[in-house]
């Protein structure tokens, strides 16, 4: 029987490009609900929101849980999440289709763009000569702009001069380190090369297109009142713990950060997400051409270590990872969050939870939304069991360990 707590959305033509046969017949997957039931009951997550998606059409959608406790009001699939670091493969999409267009290429000098970046040294004393690619996959060590200063930022162009009054923090390309800078190095291009602010670049050249009505910077005020109230668990009593907003993102006197600072909504990104499966077209519309989708599928780092999960907790899986631009790619499955996955899946997940997975090999991408903090979001229990049970929904699904 259902539960009362998850709602299931049946005007499913909204995720997709077209009306007709592509449209599925049931909606839901056998075993998500449940799984994620679970994970509310657990008390890991008031509620979420997953999405399930081929490239043309919707194979699953399930709401669970409360988008807020204290009024019980329900998640549904218009709930809006902040999305966090899920917003750094929208930049290196605004990146990609500026190179489809020839206006730059990513392997180009940051220099070229930002003049200002001509000067930096690397802690050797040398020339940084950072490039795009490097910024875009967190190998350039490049600085991370002081907490105060950022505060007083009202524009991507304010937080230039702070990243380069940092020190550098390593010698480029020699690891990897997860840098917020060099992901907002992107979007401060994008706004250089287009002409526009990156939010309004993003708005009509993709969220408007793509029908992601909900994705936003800025949330108005229908989205905040749809807004799922963010929690932390109390190591001591279990129980969840309502966090504040987030002050540094999504209101108008704060830069379009290209890091982290968009709102979504588990359909919108889906659709996204389709995108990506599709090799860059949905709808009957190109966005991306292949060669695009490549540099974001593949990873462009080396034999160096990346990712969350590197260190003893999390099985020493560095090596299975490595970064696409603005992506994080399956090198090798691995028990766990991983299980059900191919090589070469790339996505991204977020600080509050929030998980975006395409695994093109298969054909499928999984969406998940829920806000949570103190967790490793990418490792987190409310991803695996969510993946593994449309995975084996699906039939492709392997044994998750």
């Amino acid at each position: 029987m259902n539960s009362p707590s998850r709602t299931l959305c049946l005007a499913l033509v909204m995720f997709l490009p077209f009306s007709g046969p592509a449209l599925a017949r049931d909606p839901r997957l056998p075993g998500v609900g449940a799984a994620l039931e679970d994970i509310v009951a657990r008390k890991e997550a008031a509620g979420a929101v997953t999405v399930v998606v081929s490239k043309d059409r919707v194979l699953g959608l399930e709401s669970t849980g409360l988008a807020d406790l204290a009024s019980q009001r329900p998640m549904t699939p218009d709930t809006v999440f902040w999305i966090a670091s899920m917003t750094k493969p929208i930049t290196a999409t605004a990146l990609l289709m500026l190179q489809d267009e020839g206006r730059l290429r990513v392997t180009d000098p940051v220099a070229k763009y930002l003049p200002e970046f001509e000067g930096l040294k690397t802690p050797s004393g040398r020339p940084a000569h950072l490039t795009i690619q490097q910024v875009m996959t967190h190998t350039s060590g490049l600085g991370e702009a002081g907490a105060e200063g950022a505060k007083s930022a009202r524009t991507l162009a304010d937080l230039v001069p702070l990243w380069l009054a940092a020190p550098m923090q390593y010698e480029p390309g020699d690891k990897w380190k997860y840098t917020q800078s060099g992901i907002n190095v992107g979007a401060r291009i994008v706004e250089v090369v287009s002409g526009q602010r990156f939010d309004r670049f993003l708005k009509t050249r993709l969220f408007e297109p793509l029908g992601m009505k909900d994705t936003t910077f800025y949330p108005d005020p229908d989205q905040r009142a749809r807004l799922a109230t963010a929690y932390k668990k109390n190591a001591e009593t279990g129980s969840l713990e309502p966090v504040p907003p987030r002050t540094d993102f999504g209101t108008p006197d704060r830069p379009p950060l290209g890091n982290g600072g968009l709102y979504s909504t588990a359909p919108d990104y889906a659709r996204f997400a389709q995108m990506l499966l599709g090799g860059g077209q949905f709808g009957g519309r190109v966005y991306l051409s292949p060669e695009a989708v490549w540099w974001m599928s593949t990873p462009l780092t080396g034999e160096l270590p990346t990712g969350f999960l590197q260190d003893e907790t999390h099985g020493n899986r560095g090596a299975n990872y490595g970064w696409g631009l603005g992506t994080c790619v399956l090198r090798t499955p691995h028990p766990g969050v991983a299980a059900m996955l191919s090589e070469g899946t790339f996505g991204h997940g977020g600080a509050w939870g929030t998980q975006a997975w395409v695994d093109r090999a298969r054909g499928v991408a999984y969406v998940l939304m829920l806000q949570r903090t103190n967790t490793n979001s990418d490792a987190s229990e409310a991803r695996r069991v969510f993946q593994q049970a449309a995975s084996d929904a699906l039939g492709a699904g392997r044994s998750g360990n």
